[in-house]
């Protein structure tokens, strides 16, 4: 079989500027990658490296041709298992880079077979969970307005990012304006653990889901400290890139919280769901800011979900990919009636 490839670089404009604990970002630079086969057939992929994880544009640019000749080695797409390994073994990190050529193969199998990508895993797209919706930080009153229109927008599940020297001020000013919500809340590694258990007490009385990554990942033992004085669930973000950390935050927190763009494909996406849950921890699928090149896949991975924060594409001024539709935020793949992760190009 003859396989063809190509990728672009892509710049997305945010709708608003992005702020958490650690950095600002205005502007989204993902990569997307196709892959052809002789029958006319082309998959779609997306890559939203993060400088926090060691990549850019430019570092997936430059280690995309050594994937897709890995590809190209294996020949048939099927073999995705045989495929993914191969890419390893070609370029050991770039998670995101490996991670749009296993999203763009999965595309171009499922449309190759006619499936939707959720059928072709054997999931039952009913069982698929609702998306949150990130408030990042901004001045309070800001913070008031964005929550307001996410609320009017239909989102009834909130993200909101802390780790300032006013978290009670803004999380309160939320909970005013978006009374009836659910709210979680997202520190990006702000806090130390005594802070962070202070803090996460305080949090409490506004009825809070559950606390992401409240302190670096550096000091695992601070973040079993802090799960283990919570008044709240914690879910591991930074502190959970591979499959190797799962049984690492087993005792540490409570959610594991995967990304495809730190894992590197969809099949070792799957691989650490089911060995979260074998570790007996709940999971969260979420992402970077990213197009539906990306997203449309991480939505087929809903249905083996407890918690879902694939807002990425939500957030960008305009999205030149049309994915699953998230109509109030949830992700609704029963409506998916096109063979692949259902991405195209609008």
């Amino acid at each position: 079989m003859s396989l063809g490839a190509e990728f672009e670089r892509v710049s997305l404009p945010l709708e608003d500027a992005f702020t958490i604990s650690r950095a600002t970002q205005e502007v989204a630079e993902n990569v997307v990658v196709r892959v052809s086969d002789d029958e006319g057939n082309v998959g779609v992929g997306g890559a939203a490296p993060s400088a926090h994880y060691g990549e850019t544009a430019d570092t997936v640019e430059a280690v995309l041709p050594d994937l897709l000749d890995a590809v190209e080695e294996v020949g048939d797409p099927h073999q995705l298992e045989r495929i993914e390994r191969r890419m390893r073994e070609t370029v050991e990190r770039n998670a995101a880079a490996r991670c749009a050529v296993s999203i763009a193969l999965h595309d171009l199998v499922c449309k190759r077979l006619d499936v939707p990508l959720y059928r072709y895993w054997g999931l039952d797209p009913t069982e698929s969970v609702e998306t949150s919706y990130t408030v990042g930080i901004d001045t309070t009153e800001t913070m008031r307005e964005k929550t307001e229109r996410a609320v009017e927008a239909g989102y009834s599940t909130l993200k909101v990012k802390v780790g300032t020297d006013r978290d009670e001020e803004i999380i309160r000013t939320v909970r005013d304006a978006a009374p009836d919500a659910t709210i979680r809340v997202d520190a990006n590694q702000a806090w130390t653990p005594r802070e962070a258990v202070r803090k996460i007490a305080v949090l409490d009385d506004y009825d809070i889901e559950f606390v992401e990554q409240p302190i670096p990942a550096e000091d695992p033992e601070g973040l079993k400290f802090v799960r283990d004085r919570s008044a709240l669930p914690i879910a591991a973000d930074e502190s959970c890139i591979t499959l190797d950390d799962i049984p690492r935050i087993a005792d540490r927190a409570d959610i594991a919280n995967l990304k495809l763009m730190k894992c590197g494909g969809l099949r070792e996406a799957t691989r650490m769901v089911h060995a979260a849950r074998a570790h007996g921890l709940e999971v969260m699928l979420g992402c970077m800011i990213e197009s539906n090149a990306s997203i449309a896949a991480a939505a087929h991975l809903a249905p083996l979900l407890d918690y879902a924060d694939l807002d990425g594409s939500l957030l960008l001024a305009e999205d030149p990919y049309a994915g699953v539709p998230m109509p109030n935020g949830e992700i609704d793949l029963a409506s998916v009636d096109r063979p692949g992760t259902g991405v195209r190009e609008e």
